[in-house]
């Protein structure tokens, strides 16, 4: 990311805060998508042949195994929340200038499925990090 981009960014989580419905959202939606990210790690390296217990005692595989879990597990969460998130958006926004003229039915679509575009990516980057990541 550039500079304009973490500055465009940066605003729009500064505006997000200020409103108080927003902020309890973007904390909740934090805080379930790291709680998922948690349970999922544990569950695969459970599942890799470990017990969540012994996560602790910091076996590179374990913990490698662990921390590819978390990664993955964040990225499906939190690219589909911000894929809900713009198709929620830029669907409402679709309707409405649908409603008002009805050729913009292509451009609108375009911009619905461009938002599932997003959830899609973070499906990718997890099986990339599941995967193709080597486990030490």
């Amino acid at each position: 990311m550039n500079s304009a981009e973490l500055r465009a960014l940066s605003i729009l989580l500064r505006e997000a805060w200020k409103r108080p419905k927003y902020r309890a959202i973007m904390i909740a939606v934090a805080l379930v998508a790291i709680l998922a990210a948690v349970g999922t790690g544990v569950a695969v390296a459970h599942a890799a042949g470990t017990s969540a217990a012994s996560a602790t005692d910091q076996t590179p595989y374990t913990m490698s195994v662990l921390g590819k879990s978390i990664g993955a597990g964040l990225a499906v969460g939190l690219a589909g929340i911000g894929g809900g998130y713009a198709v929620g958006v830029a669907g409402a926004a679709a309707v409405s200038a649908i409603t008002e003229k009805r050729e913009v039915f292509g451009t609108a679509f375009l911009f619905v499925v461009l938002g599932e575009g997003i959830a899609i990516y973070g499906l990718l980057v997890a099986i990339i990090v599941a995967l193709v990541l080597p486990t030490t």
